[in-house]
């Protein structure tokens, strides 16, 4: 049975997945949309209907009431401007280009911001499905099923919550940090010629691009926690993962610094390693230290289980241990060869004071102030915004001060 059961727990697991949930909740509202428009709507084909369904259900709740009213509006302009133009001058090269520009700026006009675009796609694919409308009102009316339809189902099926997929770009990002610090501490001792440290440079800076991409994918799971009856304790996660990635990438900007610092170093000892064996085997050891540190770290601010947190933070804690008495006995390595050979020495001060400030960065305490500031922040920002829904949250809960 083995063989029978794998394949299926992969495939139950790939349906689970959000994108093909997103992918079965966008078929099913606009099927659906598609079915009540030909009930309700003369037109024998009412494919504007599952057409704004489309682009109405977005992959968050959020999304969804935030730009749904801009969207069908989009829509809505852009049905009415084709239905204008197919009854009086018909489909042809020189009417497009007309309804393009009147679309464009129609959008501006209605303030759509950034679905102008759809305006003038919307006046394209209706004008190409009807050539020639009736009446622009069945347009419309096909146009409201959508919306309506698309914004009952994200009411009632929420969409999925993409939670884990940015936990598993947060993690990504540290793998990838904790991979560079290895082949790092693992050139120390010998010769590095100034390509190879000007190549991990390289790569350092490249993870700029990783870190915009785990943005994009925590933007998305912010969305997806906002306004979704699915999730508890929404702000809790949203805070923990976004405050997770900044620090994240403080350690992505103090590494790429580091790199050039060995990279400096390299420049002056072209014919020698860049430190001596017992210098480079307390380094090697420091980075590995600090590599698990990161690694641990990216584990704890993605783990949602109480006691998988735990062992989480007690790794992060020996990791962090370990690495601040490493570094203590690389500093007076240091030391010690500075004072025997003063060479670059403000090079090796940069080294320590740039691990330090990733040790600090990743140190629980730190970690524990930062997620209570982010907090309050957050909780004041929502009184602002919402004032009325605060005063009644707290007549409920029997505040003396409502």
């Amino acid at each position: 049975m083995p063989e029978v059961s794998d394949p299926v727990a992969r495939l139950i697991r790939r349906g689970r997945h959000p994108l093909v949930v997103q992918a079965l909740r966008s078929t099913a509202a606009a099927t659906i949309s598609y079915v009540v428009a030909l009930q309700l709507s003369s037109e024998p084909a009412p494919l504007t209907a599952p057409l704004t369904a489309l682009l109405v259900v977005q992959v968050t709740l959020y999304a969804t009431l935030t730009t749904g009213i801009r969207r069908v509006n989009s829509v809505v302009a852009g049905v009415l401007i084709a239905s204008g133009f197919s009854a009086l001058v018909g489909l042809t090269w020189w009417s497009l280009g007309l309804i393009i520009l009147a679309s464009l700026l129609v959008g501006h006009i209605v303030r759509v911001s950034e679905f102008v675009p759809e305006v003038a796609i919307s006046a394209m694919l209706v004008l190409g499905v009807t050539q020639v409308a009736d009446t622009a009102w069945d347009r419309v009316l096909e146009t409201l099923i959508g919306a309506v339809v698309g914004l009952l189902f994200n009411f009632f099926l929420a969409p999925p919550v993409w939670v884990q997929t940015a936990g598993e770009s947060i993690e990504d990002l540290a793998r990838r940090l904790r991979t560079l610090l290895h082949h790092m501490g693992q050139e120390l001792g010998g010769h590095t010629p100034v390509e190879r440290a000007a190549a991990r440079l390289h790569e350092a800076r490249r993870l700029d691009n990783d870190v915009a991409e785990v943005d994009a994918a925590l933007r998305q799971a912010e969305d997806s926690l906002r306004f979704n009856p699915r999730v508890k304790e929404g702000l809790l996660h949203r805070v923990v993962l976004r405050t997770g990635l900044d620090t994240l990438e403080i350690c992505t900007v103090v590494l790429r610094v580091l790199a050039r610092t060995l990279t400096d170093l390299a420049k002056h000892r072209t014919d020698e390693p860049l430190f001596p064996e017992d210098v480079a085997t307390a380094l090697e050891e420091l980075f590995h230290h600090v590599a698990a540190a990161v690694e641990s770290f990216a584990v704890l601010v993605t783990t949602q289980v109480s006691a998988n947190a735990e062992e989480a933070e007690t790794r992060l804690f020996v990791e962090l241990e370990a690495a601040a008495a490493s570094r203590e006995t690389v500093a007076h390595l240091l030391l010690r060869r500075i004072q025997e050979h003063p060479r670059q020495w403000q090079l090796h001060g940069a080294l320590l004071a740039e691990i330090d400030r990733i040790l600090d960065e990743l140190d629980m305490e730190h970690r524990a102030t930062r997620l209570m500031e982010e907090l309050d922040r957050s909780a004041r920002e929502q009184r602002e915004r919402f004032p009325i829904v605060d005063r009644f949250r707290r007549l409920v809960r029997g505040d003396e001060a409502a």
